[in-house]
């Protein structure tokens, strides 16, 4: 994939939540990780984190959205269902990008908003569990910059396709 990335959460309750997040964000080759203000201490979330990223990626806390401090050049992407928001499949990923997502009940603060470059949603009727949230936007971020040529699915049903429109009976 090209470009680095970041994960990150403001204000998370919920430890288990980060540890899966920083499992995800491991598997999808996360630059490293950083927390705002969290509500546990950090031995609690690496129970959920199985690959042990602790010894693969730098993780950073931070006390407030005021202190968070990203490389130069990167952008600061916030994920929250607001309906100004840009819906993630039409969202263009930044080579250099830090995702914020917010806490479990509730959002990220109006300091951490006004930090982010952008701001993007997950087009879904209700909120998502945060982890599964920020699986889904790297895998997104995945397959707008990872270099993958058009779905070969998409092609051979093309290519198959009888004079009257229907699928082969292996697509049915």
């Amino acid at each position: 994939m090209r470009g680095y990335f970041a994960v990150g959460a403001e204000e998370m309750s919920k430890p288990m939540n980060f540890g899966a997040m920083l499992r995800t964000a491991h598997a999808f080759g996360a630059s490293f990780a950083f927390m705002v203000r969290p509500f546990w201490r950090l031995r609690e979330a690496y129970r959920a984190d199985t690959s042990h990223s602790a010894a693969h990626i730098p993780l950073f806390e931070f006390a407030d959205a005021r202190a968070l401090a990203l490389p130069k050049g990167c952008r600061l992407i916030g994920v929250e269902l607001l309906d100004e928001a840009i819906d993630l499949p039409r969202f263009q990923h930044p080579l250099a990008a830090a995702y914020v997502f917010g806490r479990e009940k509730g959002s990220l603060s109006a300091d951490m908003l006004a930090r982010c470059d952008r701001v993007v949603k997950i087009p879904t009727r209700f909120s998502l569990n945060v982890s599964v949230a920020a699986a889904l936007v790297m895998y997104d971020r995945m397959l707008a910059l990872g270099g993958f040529g058009e779905r070969a699915l998409g092609a051979e049903i093309a290519a198959g396709m009888t004079a009257a429109g229907a699928l082969p009976r292996a697509y049915r």
